[in-house]
């Protein structure tokens, strides 16, 4: 299978240079990888050039932006800057953060998955973070069937469905949830361990707090699974201010009437499987 990787990349001197490694070394290489350096200071340049003076499928896009690290928006632009050089002869395209280190063989398996089934759109492993005491742990703040969107391959046909990437926060959840409208699966492995390197949210601008919120407006979730998805992430980050920010933004959100980012029809589907999810796990 043949696939494409667009990595946004804003300030990742640090990391990039970790994450390209582990993508030269896979066992099944990719098409091509375009490296978005979105409006860096640091030397972020300079380690996209040095890999693509070795690595002819690696390219490089300059771009500026806002420098602050805003969810969602931020990302989606520079990924959909870099979608614009790419061509439609891909079997599946992967949004990968410029802070992840993949196993060597993290693309043949993920190759393998979608060759099981037309019906798999979505696919990935799971995210670890290293602790004080140097030891790899997962961090999967989400439910076990959800791809984190720092290392989120989409089959070709699944991609054009959804219409490609939200551009807003939420965008990693929508995407899955437009993903089964149209009758696609998710599917993730655990033995695909992918290290994070940076801690979730650490490079998140503060103002970011009620994004979250709006997101669950957008995404015409309707108050009470608002609630019941802020009181469950509030719980898992141990962050009871989580809840009343996300609550805050939804409200905001609805007085101001921000715009959906799914129609009528998505907003109806989604709510339905929120809500099936949810009696599940009560009656579980």
């Amino acid at each position: 299978m043949q696939y494409y990787i667009i990595i946004p990349a804003h300030n990742e001197a640090l990391f990039l240079s970790d994450t390209l490694h582990s993508i030269v070394n896979q066992t099944l290489l990719p098409k091509k990888v375009v490296v978005v350096n979105d409006n860096s200071t640091d030397n972020t340049e300079g380690i996209i050039d040095r890999f693509i003076a070795t690595y002819p499928f690696i390219v490089k896009l300059n771009t500026t932006s806002s420098s602050a690290h805003m969810p969602g928006s931020k990302v989606v632009n520079a990924f959909n800057k870099g979608l614009q050089l790419l061509d439609s002869r891909y079997d599946f395209i992967v949004k990968l953060d410029a802070d992840i280190i993949l196993p060597h063989h993290y693309f043949e398996k993920i190759a393998s998955i979608f060759q099981t089934s037309p019906k798999i759109g979505i696919a990935g492993g799971f995210a670890y973070e290293e602790d004080i005491t140097g030891t790899w742990k997962l961090n999967h703040p989400m439910d076990k069937d959800h791809v984190r969107g720092a290392f989120k391959a989409y089959t070709k046909n699944c991609f054009t469905a959804i219409g490609g990437l939200r551009n807003a926060m939420g965008w990693d959840t929508v995407d899955e949830l437009l993903a089964q409208y149209h009758g696609f699966n998710i599917s993730t492995d655990h033995t695909l361990h992918a290290k994070h390197l940076r801690p979730l949210g650490k490079a998140y601008n503060p103002k970011a707090k009620l994004l979250q919120g709006k997101a669950m407006f957008t995404m015409r979730y309707g108050f009470w699974i608002t609630l019941i998805a802020s009181l469950k992430m509030a719980a898992k980050q141990g962050k009871p201010q989580a809840f009343w920010d996300n609550i805050r933004g939804f409200l905001k959100a609805k007085k101001e009437k921000k715009p959906y980012l799914v129609n009528i029809e998505e907003g109806d589907f989604i709510r339905r499987l929120r809500w099936k999810k949810i009696k599940a796990k009560l009656f579980r």
